[in-house]
């Protein structure tokens, strides 16, 4: 009865970590994709555009985001590192680098990840990992030139880290209080005495 449960258990795990790579699908150029589209009832544009680009001040430079055609749309690229070993041995094998949007309208917005490109790491004379110049994979091509359990572990973090950034970002989108708030704002002026 214990090896029938500790097997159960095994199978279930593997397909809970397995599941992560299925997050990703293809889109219509053939690249991985994340994608999700939100119903937030209540939520007029211009609320949900103030929120996404307050979430996308806070947790990326300005100069990598960028105002789409339209006002309530937003765009950009960010990259996120990938590791390879176990718990001890673990270091970093690459960055991938990817491109982010956010869509809003009334009362839903939407928002996907794509053009993940990978980035291999080499260890310097330093003992340091860096990135290894004139090298990027696009991950849909990974299967020619990575090994297939590498490509995997790969799409696994990227799922992962995709999933865990709609997490954030629906926080922030939730979030009334994440509007900034423009009554707090004192002005000085220097010219009166």
């Amino acid at each position: 009865m214990k090896k029938i449960l500790i097997l159960l258990v095994c199978v279930l795990f593997t397909k809970i970590v397995s599941a992560q790579k299925e997050l990703l699908s293809f889109n219509e150029q053939n690249k991985y994709t994340y994608f999700q589209v939100i119903t937030q009832a209540g939520s007029p544009v211009d609320t949900l555009q103030l929120r996404a680009l307050y979430f996308l001040k806070k947790n990326y430079p300005k100069d990598k985001i960028k105002q789409a055609d339209t006002a309530a749309a937003f765009t950009g690229t960010d990259k996120f590192l990938v590791y390879d070993g176990i718990s001890l041995t673990r270091h970093e094998s690459g960055e991938i680098h990817y491109t982010y949007n956010i869509a809003c309208k009334d009362q839903k917005y939407k928002y996907w990840l794509t053009d993940f490109v990978f980035t291999p790491y080499k260890m310097d004379r330093y003992s340091n990992y860096v990135p290894e110049t004139a090298i990027d994979i696009p991950l849909e091509e990974g299967l020619s030139k990575l090994e297939k359990k590498q490509l995997e572990n790969y799409l696994d973090q990227t799922g992962i880290f995709c999933k865990n950034f709609g997490i954030k970002l629906k926080q922030y989108m939730l979030n009334i209080s994440a509007l900034p708030k423009e009554g707090n704002k004192k002005t000085i002026s220097t010219k009166d005495w």
